[in-house]
Parts: C-alpha cells; sequence; structure tokens
C-alpha cells in the first residue's frame, strides 16, 4: 500500500492561501472537478473517483485519532463499461461528494484546494511517504510554515463523514 501524511482545514477565504502560494512562486498544476462515490464496507474507506472519463476505484485506511493522519492507499484504474453502475450493483452508496479541486505541488506535498458541493471550501495537503516517513514529516511541516497554517483547526475525517453528519 502507498501511504500519505494528512491535514484538511476548513478555509474561510482559499484567496489566502493562493495569495501565499503565489507569493512563494508555486504555480497552480491544474483545476480538476471530481465526484467521488462512497461505498460501504466494513474496514476503511472505498470510493469511485470520476474524472471526465477516468475511473479510479480507491480503498484507504487512516487513523483519524493519531497526532499525525497517515493514510494507507491503494487505488486501481479502471475502464471500460459503466464502472459506476457495475459497482453500484455489488455495494451500498454511502454518499458523493462533488468537487473542484485546485491542485498544487510543493516538496512533493499535493495541496488541494477544494470547493465542495454542500460544505464549501478546504485546504487538504498529502505528503507523500516515497522514502521513510521522517522524511515525509520534515517535507510535510515545511509546507505547513509555508502556508502559516494552524493545524489546531485541522478536521480529523473525510468529506465522507461531513456529509453523513449533515444528513
Amino acid at each position: 500500500m502507498a501511504q500519505n501524511l494528512e491535514l484538511k482545514i476548513k478555509l474561510d477565504s482559499p484567496k489566502i492561501v493562493e495569495s501565499i502560494l503565489k507569493q512563494n512562486n508555486v504555480p497552480l498544476s491544474e483545476t480538476l472537478h471530481q465526484e467521488d462515490i462512497y461505498y460501504s464496507i466494513k474496514k476503511g474507506l472505498l470510493k469511485l473517483r470520476i474524472e471526465g472519463n477516468s475511473y479510479s476505484l480507491i480503498k484507504y485506511l487512516r487513523d483519524e485519532s493519531g497526532k499525525n493522519r497517515w493514510s494507507n492507499f491503494d487505488i486501481i484504474q479502471l475502464t471500460g463499461g459503466d464502472a459506476e453502475k457495475f459497482l453500484s450493483g455489488i455495494f451500498t452508496v454511502e454518499t458523493i461528494v462533488k468537487k473542484t479541486r485546485k491542485l498544487y505541488w510543493l516538496f512533493n506535498t499535493r495541496i488541494h484546494i477544494d470547493q465542495v458541493e454542500r460544505l464549501g471550501d478546504f485546504l487538504e495537503l498529502e505528503t507523500i511517504v516515497d522514502g521513510n516517513q521522517d522524511d515525509a514529516k520534515y517535507r510535510f511541516d515545511k509546507v505547513i510554515k509555508t502556508l502559516n497554517l494552524d493545524t489546531d483547526n485541522q478536521i480529523r475525517c473525510s468529506y465522507r463523514d461531513l456529509l453523513l453528519e449533515k444528513k
């Protein structure tokens, strides 16, 4: 399984973070329109991510109670047929998350500025563990410092959980 170190914070204004990124010469990599369909499973989270005509099945396990949010995940690319219809015939759909995501990269960290339907604006960091956790934590902390983030305000759950709380 691949591994990330993650952080999620609710934003009052994405413009503040975008301004800091611009001041640090961090360019916008791309803007993504994503639909995540979450399915009910016994352990962890399972979602089908739809981006245009691309389908990815993502399963991940994350300890939401620890000081750091290490996430272990697997991604399978799906082709052919109607993946959404196929998976909905096997699993129960829990909720659907629709978002527009601005993607930036800094220190091998994905910086997401997300506008999530029914929830608002968020910042997510995902630092890829490509060596060891200590190196990933060092790079993660550099991004937090660069963006001047208050980690005391982090949200320790997925967009799925936030939407299910609203029901």
